[in-house]
């Protein structure tokens, strides 16, 4: 079944019960059933764990948190470190999710690709569907690069919460527009297509939407796709306000960090535009906007690019909300007033990833810890009676923990071996760290150096280094790689996946990454709530 023609075959499903849709026991047909074999696949294999685990619980919430580039050794780093702030050895503490009753494995390779990228990645998590790298919300017949056509569109988990009737946010650490957030809302060929800007005169000349105005259009393009109204997405929150402004220092926000903030070639500026479809809207830039907000919809746009790095928040001078504080606004506004259709909420966080394309193991569990945090504010404030948690990762790192260091040798530091006082040393008498990395750009010992992406400017470093008289525990301290490239890389290994609530144990075993999609469709009736209500519309009209 092609998605862009839904609305168009609505009422001749409803009059002819055409044979290729699935019905339940009930007769009950859903037009988001897709003949895609991953689809498939990942729908029957949620469908018989079920039937096993005799598992019929329904959510009425789901809540997907995303640790991105979050792989198993991160886990247990982060762990250790968060411990170890507490005054213990580290290695017995446990962060908020992994306290959760249910874990399961993802396999994360893409279509085209063995070690994977976030845009493929995401896509299977909130689509059902594998895909390839770069490409977001399109099945694999998509070419990476060029203007996809309307029927490769899978639509998201948020989509059809959408279409359900449901509440909906976004909260990121990462531009709004970036492959993981894009996911649940856009779709695109080329997960660079932040902005105009940034597209080719060919792929604008053929039609293609860049990311930020699809952001922006959602509700007004959903509504005409499926042919019923919807809210909008309620709470977005998260960076990359150069991708919503024209490339005009008029239009720059207080909070401006380049003489020129906005990107846009096209002279649209997003945001004003975002505020005329969203009259009752309130739009965020900094601390004191996002503590002003109070009623949906919601749009946070905090920094020009990324937001900053949870240890570097100190230096933004407007000021910019942590991780778990968009998190527990999110919760309070969307669960204000609730309705009985629930809330579907995706939360991010972007910046391990970064942290460990730049070589910064302290940035990279730093930014781990403060995403259990807001794990934590989560789980607090909903009841695993009718919410469905699911933690995971895209992907992971070619990051490790090597040596053989005594119990609670500071994660951080150098290797000292069990009984020993001193660092072990290597065959060339050099010592080294507990954390390494296959690749990347190699040691740098910047200090007190808030921001890790600095390394950027500097020549990558080759070979071994005398780390003797450093303090390889410091903000500004990179630990050494392997392979000399320009940025570290993803790797390719399975990640975890962790749950709580109604469907969650149907997260156990080791998935294909699509199956996440399916576990959180089964579990909260996504797409059979999406097709009732559509078919309820379709109905309405024709006996009009």
């Amino acid at each position: 079944m092609k998605y862009s023609h839904l609305l168009l075959f609505t009422s001749v499903f409803l009059l002819s019960g055409c044979s290729d849709i699935d019905r339940s026991s009930s007769g009950s047909i859903d037009l988001f059933d897709s003949t895609n074999p991953w689809y498939i696949a990942g729908k029957k294999a949620v469908e018989e764990r079920a039937s096993y685990l005799k598992d019929n619980t329904q959510a009425k919430n789901v809540i997907l948190f995303v640790g991105d580039g979050m792989g198993i050794s991160t886990v247990t780093a982060s762990r250790i470190y968060a411990g170890q702030l507490l005054g213990l050895s580290g290695e017995e503490y446990q962060l908020s999710f992994e306290t959760l009753p249910f874990t399961g494995l993802s396999k994360t390779y893409n279509v085209d690709a063995q070690t994977p990228d976030s845009a493929g990645t995401m896509t299977a998590m909130v689509t059902g569907v594998k895909t390839d790298a770069g490409v977001i919300g399109l099945s694999e017949e998509a070419q990476r690069g060029a203007c996809h056509q309307a029927e490769l569109q899978m639509p998201s988990a948020l989509v059809m919460a959408e279409l359900a009737g449901m509440r909906t946010g976004i909260v990121t650490t990462a531009r709004l527009t970036h492959a993981t957030p894009a996911a649940t809302y856009a779709y695109s060929a080329e997960r660079n297509w932040e902005d105009i800007s940034d597209m080719t005169e060919d792929a604008v000349a053929a039609g293609c939407v860049d990311i930020a105005s699809q952001f922006v259009d959602f509700k007004t393009r959903t509504a005409s796709t499926y042919g019923v109204a919807v809210d909008g997405i309620e709470v977005a929150f998260g960076g990359g306000r150069r991708h919503f402004l024209p490339a005009d220092a008029a239009s720059n926000t207080a909070d401006a960090r380049s003489e020129t903030e906005g990107d846009r070639t096209d002279g649209r500026h997003l945001i004003s535009e975002w505020q005329k479809l969203n009259p009752v809207g309130q739009f965020a830039f900094d601390s004191e906007t996002f503590a002003s907000l109070s009623t949906l919809p919601v749009l946070g746009l905090f920094e020009e690019t990324h937001m900053r790095f949870e240890i570097d928040r100190q230096n933004d001078k407007a000021g910019e909300p942590s991780l778990s504080e968009m998190t527990q606004k999110a919760l309070e506004l969307l669960q204000a007033d609730a309705d009985e259709e629930g809330f579907f909420l995706m939360v991010e966080s972007g910046r391990i990833d970064h942290a460990h394309h730049a070589g910064s193991a302290f940035n990279a569990l730093h930014e781990t810890r403060e995403f259990s945090n807001a794990i934590s504010m989560a789980l607090n404030m909903t009841s695993e009676d009718d919410t469905l948690i699911i933690v995971t990762a895209d992907h992971s790192h070619v990051f490790t923990m090597a040596g053989y260091p005594k119990r609670g040798n500071p994660i951080l530091g150098k290797v000292v071996g069990v009984g020993q006082s001193e660092p072990t040393l290597a065959e060339d008498g050099k010592p080294y760290t507990t954390l390494g990395y296959m690749n990347g750009r190699g040691h740098y010992a910047l200090g007190v150096q808030t921001d890790p992406e600095v390394v950027y400017e500097e020549p990558v470093t080759f070979g071994r280094q005398d780390i003797t008289d450093i303090d390889t525990q410091s903000v500004g301290y990179h630990q050494e790689a392997l392979v000399p490239l320009t940025a570290e890389t993803h790797g390719g290994e399975d990640v975890a996946i962790y749950a709580r609530g109604p469907g969650a144990p149907l997260i156990s075993g080791v998935n294909e990454q699509n199956v996440i999609f399916h576990v959180m469709n089964h579990a909260a009736g996504l797409s059979q709530r999406a097709t009732e209500r559509i078919q309820l519309h379709a109905t309405q009209e024709t006996s009009h």
